[in-house]
């Protein structure tokens, strides 16, 4: 881990929701391995305290209801993860504002930020609507979407760890990441590489030489990992080349995996990874829990 990373939480965000509270309990696993410290953050919109005719108090007491609610929840969330891992640190708070802004604030100061793949209440709508995307395309930390086989099974905890690769700074990031996950859960590294020849006019196309050119993708996924392994040489990689869509590809390897890595964007194989139809299909169809790197944040892995 970075240096300067030590002490930073991993934040996890709260909402009441099993989905949440699944959650919680791989973040607190993950803040062990990572000896840092549990923040739970769970964020309450009313920032008003709206009066109602006939009954002027009903706002304010109605505000205090909600209020001690979501406090209830957090507590409830501290008491899973302690659980799930015993002499952790815990932090709870309940922030005054809307999840996108207060997590994003969070995530300035954590190693990485944990979410449910759906919720209730202050991340309603998690997976499939603005927070995880928002976070996953502006959050200063790596940010992880907690996902299992079907969408109310809990998150494999065996595996290797699997990266997406295309050559590019962003998932040099997401390499940087994968590599230190795969070290610090003593698994393999899955390393993906997809390749695809859809700009290949289809006059030309019986005359490429296909072999040569996936030579020279392996060439390409063998020179990205050369480095890395050297830094961990006790993380056993897999390579894994193939002409393929990198989505399904990803997706393929997620059946097996314990977590799925890639950047937030990328070129090639993974182009518009972050807000075109890989990173929504991983978040919509991996089988296990999605980390979104930006390049800007692998120094905080």
């Amino acid at each position: 881990m970075n240096t300067e990373q030590a002490g930073r939480p991993v934040v996890a965000g709260v909402d009441g929701s099993e989905s949440a509270l699944e959650a919680v309990r791989w973040a607190a696993q993950e803040a062990d391995r990572r000896r840092a410290p549990l923040r739970l953050v769970e964020a309450f919109g009313w920032m008003g305290t709206t009066e109602y005719i006939g009954n002027p108090g009903l706002g304010t007491d109605y505000r205090e209801v909600l209020l001690q609610n979501a406090r209830d929840q957090v507590a409830a969330a501290a008491a899973a993860a302690t659980r799930a891992a015993p002499g952790i640190v815990i932090e709870q708070d309940v922030v005054i504002g809307y999840p996108v802004p207060v997590l994003n604030a969070e995530a300035a100061r954590a190693q990485l930020v944990v979410l449910g793949n759906r919720g209730l209440g202050g991340f309603t709508g998690l997976l499939v609507g603005s927070v995880a995307v928002a976070l996953a395309a502006h959050a200063s930390c790596p940010v992880v979407v907690v996902r299992g086989a079907t969408q109310d099974a809990p998150p494999p905890l065996e595996g290797p760890v699997v990266v997406g690769i295309d050559g590019s700074p962003i998932s040099e990031a997401a390499l940087a990441f994968a590599f230190e996950a795969a070290a610090l859960r003593r698994v393999p590294l899955v390393a993906v590489h997809t390749w695809r020849d859809l700009l290949v006019d289809p006059v030309m196309a019986p005359l490429m030489d296909w072999d040569a050119i996936e030579t020279d993708e392996h060439k390409l996924l063998a020179e990205r990992l050369a480095g890395w392994s050297g830094t961990y040489p006790d993380v056993p990689v897999q390579r894994v080349v193939t002409r393929d869509r990198p989505a399904s590809a990803l997706i393929e390897q997620s059946g097996h995996a314990q977590l799925v890595v890639v950047g937030s964007r990328g070129r090639g194989g993974f182009t518009g990874l972050l807000l075109g139809s890989v990173s929504h299909a991983l978040l919509h169809h991996a089988k296990c829990p999605v980390a979104v790197v930006r390049p800007d944040t692998a120094g905080k892995s």
